[in-house]
């Protein structure tokens, strides 16, 4: 029988509680990592069974022991049909393949009593995609994961009971710990999960379909539904509307207000409560900085609570979370009551905690226990007293918020000497209208920056028509009217959000296919992978620094 996407994708879940019923550690492979990447894996976790979905995958696995390049790998447990050519293919690579019904039979025939695992003990590796470099293979134990779960829950537990009534849809990466972490909430309520089809376009449609009424959220997902209602506001009077319902929703939130029966949900915001399915009730927010007018649009158009949180694979998924009743934005909230969190002086980048400035670090149960065979790594990331030094840069606000204003680990000095941190400048330009996407690139060799830039296809026409410029998408990015439009765009939105000069991107190449998981320039939590976007975008980067006076 073969199975559905959906049920796969239960199987997968299914698997995973069934190793942690006999104390087994769990290591997911990441079908979007690239061949290599899973060789590393297997190699460095002495993955001996492996658990997939199709024979193509099988095939995959089979050519590499055959190669010699996963010599450890012994069985792999096959959940959809497969032929007997390709169990013989197995045999004589000796590996034995067994289907998910035979696994089931022998495990009813030879059953054996559950080995619960104790909290120290290793729950998950979870190997971070990264940005660059290889996999690593972050260890966590149960306890990590069930800290991070209840401390959510105890923060939320005056806003956020959820029930089995509760329903949730899963479209991250199953192998991800902030769907992980999501999941654990869930089932430890009792309340369902609905997967979605496979194509994060089709999203809307899934949405309408299961009607969730927990959405946990990445911020581009956010930043697209931002700019597809922006972009329908076309006259001055219907952005009028959408900014005065906006304005008097949210002053209502800040008194605590949060409803979604009001004229302005009624005849403004209807379409889109009901185009995420109409029934979110709880929203949270992670994976990557979302800016404040994004926050605060949604705040105003869901009628109901809108969490950021923040954190990273190695504290297990969440460290810090905005609070009930704090509607403020531009911060990450307060530490989880699993954690401590303090600043630590940078003094390269000149920031030091007296200034309530420095890199973010983290202690506490969530805190994973280094990296799988790579004590250099581990080294690094945790210091002696057990602290994980994160690489962000964080700010003491007020209020007793974090605000994350930098990253250390990304940061690289232009020739004259300045420090460029590329994600800020990124999370800046999306916000020019004409933009998809961007990637920020420069080096200690030279004075300035270039960048590649996506256009968004939808808001693109519209912003070229006061040029009286028409054309194809294709024919818009060859045009040099149209890059240097954008370019100017991108640089008024640099100024408007605070970038001085030598963090203006200087000259830019438009691209027309979007970064995404499938081509390798994005991680599966869809952050953009720089190094590959270097060497993918390498001819052009040095043609633009040719035709640029520095």
């Amino acid at each position: 029988m073969k199975f559905s996407r959906e049920e796969l994708l239960c199987l997968w879940i299914i698997s995973e509680l069934a190793c942690y019923t006999y104390s087994m550690v769990a290591v997911p492979l990441y079908d979007t990592l690239g061949a290599e990447a899973i060789i590393h894996i297997v190699n460095k976790a002495d993955i001996v069974t492996v658990i997939c979905d199709t024979p193509q995958k099988a095939l995959m696995l089979i050519g590499n022991v055959e190669k010699g390049l996963t010599p450890g790998l012994k069985m792999i447990i096959l959940m959809d049909p497969f032929e007997d050519d390709l169990k013989q293919r197995a045999e004589t690579s000796g590996i034995e393949i067994l289907s998910l019904f035979d696994a089931e039979t022998l495990g009813k025939e030879n059953f054996r009593k559950p080995v619960p695992p104790r909290p120290e003990d290793l729950s998950i590796i979870c190997f971070t995609s990264g940005t660059t470099g290889d996999p690593k293979g972050a260890m966590l134990t149960h306890q990590n994961i069930v800290s991070n779960a209840s401390s959510f829950l105890k923060c939320m537990e005056h806003t956020f009971k959820p029930t089995p009534e509760d329903v949730t849809i899963s479209y991250l990466p199953l192998a991800h710990m902030f769907e992980r972490v999501v999941q654990t909430v869930v089932y430890s309520c009792g309340a369902r999960v609905g997967f979605f089809q496979g194509d994060i376009r089709l999203l809307p449609d899934d949405m309408k379909t299961l009607k969730p009424t927990v959405f946990p959220a990445v911020p581009r997902l956010l930043n697209r539904i931002y700019d597809k209602v922006q972009h329908e506001a076309k006259t001055p009077m219907k952005k009028f509307l959408l900014n005065l319902a906006i304005s008097c929703k949210f002053s209502e939130v800040k008194k605590g207000i949060i409803r979604r029966d009001s004229l302005w949900d009624k005849f403004v915001f209807a379409k889109i409560q009901a185009g995420l399915g109409g029934k979110v009730s709880f929203v949270v927010t992670g994976a990557a900085p979302i800016s404040s007018p994004i926050l605060t649009f949604f705040r105003a158009a869901l009628g109901c609570p809108v969490f950021e949180a923040y954190g990273q694979t190695e504290c297990t998924a969440g460290c810090t979370s905005t609070s009930p009743g704090d509607w403020t934005s531009g911060h990450v909230g307060v530490p989880l009551l699993c954690n401590h969190v303090k600043l630590e002086d940078v003094p390269d980048m000149n920031y030091f905690s007296v200034n309530n400035e420095g890199e973010i670090c983290i202690k506490g149960s969530n805190v994973f226990k280094g990296y799988l065979k790579d004590p250099e790594k581990t080294k690094e990331a945790l210091d002696e007293d057990g602290w994980l030094h994160t690489g962000d840069i964080g700010r003491w606000l007020p209020n007793g918020t974090l605000k994350i204003v930098d990253r250390k680990k990304n940061i690289f000095k232009l020739a004259q000497g300045e420090y460029i941190a590329p994600e800020k400048i990124e999370n800046i330009y999306v916000r020019s209208r004409p933009v998809l996407q961007i990637f920020v690139h420069g080096d200690s060799l030279r004075s300035s920056l270039v960048g590649v830039v996506v256009p968004d296809p939808e808001a693109l026409p519209s912003f070229v028509a006061k040029l009286g410029i028409k054309g194809s998408l294709e024919e818009l990015c060859q045009n040099q009217a149209v890059k240097k439009a954008i370019l100017e765009d991108l640089q008024k939105t640099g100024r408007d959000g605070g970038l001085k000069s030598f963090e203006q991107v200087k000259s830019i190449f438009l691209h027309l296919e979007p970064f995404s998981i499938e081509n390798g320039l994005l991680t599966p939590t869809l952050k953009a992978k720089r190094g590959e976007l270097s060497k993918y975008f390498r001819t052009q980067i040095d043609s633009l620094y040719e035709n640029i006076q520095e």
